[in-house]
């Protein structure tokens, strides 16, 4: 047997063994850091969760001393709460009344034009409570509509409990990394149980199906005139 074979052989063997070892080594370091990556004890989707719970919806309307009922502004922002009480609740919802204000009377006027704007957008007049808070005397004081829902939020954000310059070695996010991110994504859901689970299948649109099938068969037809 030639040697130089055996030496070019062997050789050869050997690089093809470095070169499986080094891609398994890199490959095993690759999954080692993409699993300790995605399972941070410091991830801010765990420091700073969504959660849906019960939650108080509250507004203000001024109404001053010599107001009578509520204008036109102030019509459309109950409204608006109306509306988005009607979305998210089918509980109680309050109008209280400051009590011993300088604009008690103006107050009184408003909140029962808010009764009648309420019933009048399909709130049931049952679930529409009347009440009073006592208001520091001689000062105007607005009235407060309020009610409960569901409602996805987060933990007040800006806490800093660690100086942050501190973590750089191990480079970990500091405390309050992604408590805005996370309150923002809350703050725009429009169906806050989407976060609990998927929402059921809805039926299948007939119309539209019908629409597609007319569309598959003239394109169809033009491909077929096309070949002959």
């Amino acid at each position: 047997m030639d040697p130089r074979k055996t030496t070019r052989y062997s050789t050869g063997r050997l690089s093809a063994a470095l070169v499986i070892g080094a891609a398994a080594l890199l490959s095993s370091c690759a999954g080692k850091d993409s699993l300790t990556t995605s399972s941070l004890p410091d991830d801010y989707r765990t420091r700073h969760p969504i959660v849906v719970g019960e939650a108080e919806k509250t507004i203000d309307i001024p109404v001053a001393a010599g107001d009578s009922g509520l204008n036109k502004g102030q019509s459309e922002t109950v409204a608006g709460f109306v509306a988005e009480y009607r979305r998210t609740s089918s509980g109680i919802i309050q109008i209280v009344t400051p009590h011993g204000s300088a604009n008690e009377g103006a107050a009184a006027s408003a909140a029962s034009a808010t009764r009648k704007l309420m019933v009048k957008m399909g709130v049931p007049a049952g679930k529409i409570l009347m009440a009073r808070f006592p208001a520091d005397f001689g000062q105007s004081a607005p009235i407060h509509l309020t009610y409960v829902a569901i409602a996805a939020k987060v933990d007040a954000c800006g806490q800093w409990p660690a100086d942050m310059t501190l973590n750089t070695e191990s480079n970990k996010n500091y405390y309050n990394f992604g408590c805005a991110y996370q309150a923002n994504l809350a703050a725009q859901l429009a169906n806050p149980n989407d976060m609990l689970g998927p929402r059921r299948m809805t039926p299948p649109d007939g119309a539209q199906r019908d629409a597609a099938m007319d569309r598959y068969r003239g394109a169809y037809v033009e491909l077929k005139d096309m070949d002959e």
